[in-house]
């Protein structure tokens, strides 16, 4: 067994190899704290290889690791849950641009947790883990990489923050590094300003290279040589006889702005290159997969030269420009909020629905305990949005990122939940697709919200920047569309206010960009968001005073812990009863706070009365409005508060001489009575003294 370890913002990071899983192509376990995962990484041949790199990433927390049993009936782990979805992605998109052009055999990388304590998290340790794994094995991974969290909490930069610190910082941003560049960044901000992001980045630099030193030191000392794999043929030969006769026809066909005339341009353009290029009876013409190899070369050539020498993209725009943007709100007319949000040809459809407490999302099977989400952003991409056929079996893991993705760039501009009691969910239905679909329902779920009545703090907007790079000019594009993040090298998502970032997602697939590169291109980010602010903002300029009539009537009341009992009763009568009168439903939590909610707001606020009366001390001399609860041959007992009654005796009903007690009141009635006296022996009321006081 070997092992390097060496201590990271306070705390010992370890990497030992040698002792588990001997029989991978490369294991390591990761070490931090008490948090403990293995990882392991595999490839091998495939009978038929992929046209892309068919690349694998499993992490799963095992229940045991916080000495837990699985919740619910089978007590066995099930199908992933959405952590540990988006610690495979977080994985997948620095681990997967570190593979040589060509390599195409089946690599899978197994994260498991066996030990999980309750300050560190371990997604991070599976990603230096797998980064570790590949670069010892025979694997042809071209790395180390080297990998860290940054906080911002109470002002101060924290490397690898505790959850707690999670929780109560600006900033949690995870960021893989090789060398001098960054090549992934992922994460989310309480409104962060570009500058302090990029003051973040440059320290976090600093522990990532900490991090690839290590993983270096244990290549050093176990590291295999790296196995040798077939390149695929040179089709460059075969690109330059194609250039000859296609490439301008070509480069013409690829400056179609709209997405299917450009497609449609360009298949007819392949079509005939396969026609003529392709001879079944000549052993020596290329196949109709080297043809379009040969085709797809062409079509990333035409599109990168047009902007590094002409500035000038596909669709005519320059580099900085946004694609035309349409806002509409109020699209649906029984729905608590709606939006429908258009930029060029991606459009989404986000609706808001706003719930009560019984709507909280539990999070099950926690390694660490967590809170019930009051708010939750669903994001769909139907096949009809890019004009396809596929069977539609639930969430893929690109819908389950692309929505986490959304929902963190809305969360931290939401009212406090004692303010805005609701629960809230989103959801957003991809209509159409070209480019940047998860930050168009950003954009959307910021009007949708509006439209609902939701008082944001802010405004907020979502942007996809891309790139293409040459050796020695680089060009930003805002606002990228399908085809140029498909032959781009960078898709990076930020979204947030005029005030700076909420949440950020770089994926790469060149070795990493400078630190320069990325203050560029988030000040760039800025300025098209102020833009698109400016567009959705026309439509709807701040939050409706009031939510929709057709959401739940939600009051919150706050009582003392001493007194739910008696907002109970014996058995639950009391707050049923009080349920079927006012017609609502009465939720308590243990620390005493309520919550009222029903389609009446009428009778919903009366019921908040109600509670809020529960605990009151009634003062002599005082006169309050009571409801009579039973009648006496002698007087009327009359509620004042909840759990506070007195008795007005048949001589205070009226002013004259009263036979009997209903023939002033019964049951159920509202009066006000004044308070006489209070003490050991009861509250004495006086309906004939309020009438006095009151004429």
């Amino acid at each position: 067994m070997q092992s390097v370890e060496r201590e990271i913002a306070g705390r010992n990071l370890r990497i030992e190899t040698g002792k588990l899983a001997k029989q991978a192509d490369g294991a390591v376990k990761v070490s931090y704290g008490d948090t403990v995962v293995l990882v392991t990484a595999v490839a091998e041949p495939m009978d038929k290889p992929l046209p892309f790199l068919p690349l694998t990433i499993e992490y799963r927390e095992k229940q045991y690791a916080a000495g837990k049993f699985p919740g619910g009936v089978i007590k066995r782990e099930g199908r992933p849950t959405t952590k540990e979805i988006l610690t495979m992605r977080l994985i997948d998109r620095p681990v997967r641009a570190m593979f040589p052009d060509g390599y195409k055999e089946e690599i899978q990388v197994v994260a498991t947790v066996l030990s999980a304590d309750p300050e560190n998290d371990p997604d991070l340790l599976a990603l230096v883990g797998g980064s570790a794994a590949l670069s010892i094995s025979d694997i042809p991974f071209e790395g180390p990489i080297g990998a860290c969290r940054v906080g911002l909490v109470d002002d101060e930069l924290k490397i690898n923050p505790t959850y707690e610190e999670r929780d109560e910082g600006e900033l949690d941003l995870v960021i893989c590094s090789s060398g001098d560049n960054v090549i992934m960044m992922e994460g989310t901000a309480d409104t962060i300003p570009e500058d302090d992001l990029v003051t973040a980045i440059n320290v976090a630099k600093d522990s990532c290279a900490e991090v690839e030193g290590l993983i270096q030191e244990l290549v050093d000392k176990v590291g295999k040589e790296k196995r040798s794999f077939e390149p695929p043929e040179d089709i460059s030969p075969l690109v330059e006889k194609l250039e000859s006769k296609f490439y301008d026809r070509l480069s013409q066909a690829h400056r179609t702005a709209k997405k299917h005339a450009r497609s449609a341009a360009m298949d007819k353009v392949r079509e005939e290159a396969i026609e003529e290029f392709c001879d079944e009876e000549d052993e020596n013409a290329p196949s109709e997969d080297q043809v379009k190899d040969a085709f797809q070369a062409m079509e990333k050539k035409a599109m990168r030269e047009q902007i590094l020498q002409e500035n000038t993209r596909y669709d005519g725009r320059g580099p900085d420009d946004v694609r035309n943007v349409d806002c509409e709100v109020s699209t649906l007319p029984r729905t608590h909020g709606s939006a429908v949000f258009t930029r060029g040809e991606t459009q989404a459809l986000v609706i808001t629905t706003l719930g009560t407490v019984m709507d909280e999302q539990r999070v099950l099977d926690p390694l660490t305990e967590e809170p019930a989400k009051k708010f939750m952003l669903h994001y769909n991409f139907p096949p009809y949005c890019v004009g396809e056929v596929w069977p539609i079996r639930g969430p893929k893991r690109r819908e389950i990122g692309h929505g986490e993705l959304a929902e963190q760039a809305l969360k931290n501009v939401l009212p406090d939940h004692d303010k805005f009691p609701y629960t809230i969910r989103i959801v957003s239905d991809i209509l159409e697709s070209n480019g940047s679909s998860s930050m168009a329902t950003v954009c959307g779920g910021t009007l949708s919200l509006m439209d609902a009545g939701v008082p944001i703090r802010h405004p907020v907007a979502g942007i996809a920047m891309g790139l293409v790079k040459s050796d020695d000019n680089s060009v930003v594009l805002t606002d990228i569309a399908g085809v140029e993040d498909h032959c781009g090298d960078m898709d990076f998502k930020i979204a947030g206010s005029q005030h700076g970032v909420n949440a950020i997602q770089m994926d790469l697939k060149v070795e990493g960009v400078s630190v320069e590169l990325l203050e560029t291109t988030l000040r760039k980010a800025r300025d098209a968001r102020i833009k698109l602010l400016r567009s959705m903002l026309s439509v709807l300029e701040k939050p409706r005073e009031q939510v929709s009539r057709y959401a739940p009537a939600l009051k919150l009341v706050q009582i003392p812990e001493d007194k739910i009992g008696s907002l109970i009763g014996p058995g639950g009568r009391t707050i049923q009863n009080l349920e079927e009168k006012y017609e609502c439903k009465i939720e308590v939590e243990d620390d005493g706070t309520v919550t009222i909610s029903g389609e009446d707001r009428e009778k919903a606020e009366k019921a908040a009365a109600y509670v809020s009366g529960i605990g009151t001390k009634v003062e002599p001399g005082k006169i309050y409005d009571g409801t009579v609860t039973e009648i006496k041959d002698f007087g009327a007992i009359v509620e004042l508060a909840p759990g506070v009654d007195g008795l007005c005796h048949i001589s205070e009903l009226d002013e004259g001489y009263v036979d009997e007690v209903r023939d002033i009141c019964d049951v159920g009635d509202e009066m006000k009575v004044k308070v006489l006296s209070v003490n050991d022996k009861g509250t004495r009321l006086s309906r004939k003294e309020a009438m006095r006081e009151s004429e």
